[in-house]
């Protein structure tokens, strides 16, 4: 694949770092922030926090933030609930992991579009886009669970919401490296909600014409992207 000259301003998804949409830890009555997560350094160590997290995202995408219970989590993933503990002391600190997971998974999902984003054609480009958010579906669920649970999460996900934005319009300056930072800003926002369309469809499976309906998004999102940049 050949690789596409980068303009100066031109800002990769890949230098964009994940934002940060973790909610604060409170301090505790001593004054003192609780532990957070503990990072595993051996290979079987990461395998059992990607378990965990796993196991999380579908119980907290299942019955959200309150009802979710760190018991529960711990048996979903097959593993002693000491185990649980010991990397993840609170389920606040186990719901910030899952949220910083969740946006470095998008981020990165984003950057894997960029890379190739010269070589695709604007139906290429438009289907890529909108597969996104979809490709997370249980994820989403999740994140969404928690920020909805916790008030102090407004600005986190618009900082989720930001970082979507740069990280789309990233893409349409690698596919057309002419087009203005502006316009691709504003482009952005736009094709973010046909992203979030796309998700909202994928969220109702058995929705009457539901496939119908994500067919006339991709096609809206094709003729806007042909439209943009020509």
């Amino acid at each position: 694949m050949k690789r596409f000259m980068r303009m100066p301003s031109q800002k990769s998804t890949a230098d964009i770092a994940a934002p940060n949409i973790a909610a604060p830890i409170a301090a505790s009555s001593e004054g003192t922030p609780p532990a957070g997560p503990k990072k595993p350094t051996r290979e079987r160590g990461r395998a059992r926090v990607a378990a965990l997290l796993a196991a999380a995202s579908a119980v907290f995408a299942e019955k959200g933030y309150d009802a979710a219970t760190m018991t529960e989590i711990a048996a979903k993933a097959g593993a002693p609930i000491g185990s649980l503990y010991q990397f993840f002391p609170t389920k606040a600190v186990l719901a910030d992991a899952l949220l910083a997971q969740y946006a470095e998974a998008l981020m990165a999902l984003l950057a894997t579009v960029e890379t190739r984003a010269a070589t695709l054609s604007p139906a290429e480009l438009a289907a890529d886009l909108l597969a996104v958010l979809p490709s997370l579906k249980v994820e989403r669920a999740a994140a969404f669970a928690l920020i909805d649970a916790r008030p102090d999460m407004v600005a986190q996900q618009g900082a989720l919401r930001a970082g979507l934005r740069r990280g789309i319009a990233a893409i349409l300056r690698a596919k057309s490296p002419a087009l203005p930072p502006e316009r691709a800003a504003a482009m952005a926002v736009t094709l973010l909600q046909m992203m979030k369309g796309a998700a909202a469809l994928g969220d109702e499976p058995d929705l009457a014409h539901g496939r119908e309906a994500l067919a006339g998004l991709e096609h809206a999102a094709r003729l806007f992207l042909t439209d943009a940049l020509a």
